[in-house]
């Protein structure tokens, strides 16, 4: 038997209660451990996600958090929409190493389109535009930043690939053109952006 207080404090937060999770499972999701994962009441989710223990979705009074179909969130992965909305597409990985993506200031929105991976303790603030296919590979905090949509990393041709930032360190204000990455470590210029056909030539 499970207490009852364990399904108040979720309430109290605006969390789903473990009946709940089990109907999002029921839906065609795979929520791994009920216990470590929180998920609010309020988010929007659709079908065949796969949520490992330890992932956070959070939304405050208000906010707007929508899930697609398909999405893969590994341990230690946050999604909050607390002043703005965030929005996700259907097909993306999230974490391996950890991933956040918060709207927590004004005129925050963080909208991710599909296909997207977002690796290594990547960590997404402001308003943010994650094209269909994007990258962020690495410990990259990205601020108002903007990755054009293009095809996932399992595109042939570099050159149509999404745009994509590596490396380490804070990315504030950037635009990743289609077939484009800036690499940083420890910080990231736009006049740094190059072809990624420099890194990985076309197969």
């Amino acid at each position: 038997m499970i207490p009852a207080f364990v399904d108040d404090l979720r309430r109290a937060h605006g969390l789903m209660t473990l009946d709940q999770i089990a109907d999002l499972a029921a839906r065609g999701n795979v929520v791994f451990d009920p216990f470590s994962t929180l998920i609010a009441a309020a988010a929007r989710i659709g079908t065949g996600n796969v949520f490992h223990p330890c992932v956070t979705i959070d939304c405050a009074p208000g906010g707007d958090l929508v899930i697609g179909d398909g999405n893969l969130f590994h341990a230690n992965t946050t999604v909050v929409a607390e002043t703005g909305p965030v929005t996700i597409g259907s097909g993306n990985q999230f974490g391996e190493g950890g991933f956040v993506a918060k709207a927590n200031r004004v005129g925050a929105d963080i909208r991710i389109g599909d296909h997207g991976r977002y690796l290594g303790g990547a960590a997404v603030f402001g308003a943010c535009r994650l094209g269909d296919g994007s990258q962020i590979l690495g410990a990259i905090t990205a601020d108002d930043c903007m990755l054009a949509g293009g095809g996932s990393h399992r595109e042939p041709d570099p050159d149509r690939r999404a745009g994509l930032l590596k490396g380490t360190g804070v990315a504030r204000g950037l635009t990743v053109r289609v077939g484009h990455v800036i690499v940083g470590h420890g910080g990231f210029r736009q006049a740094d952006e190059e072809p990624q056909r420099i890194h990985h030539p076309a197969r």
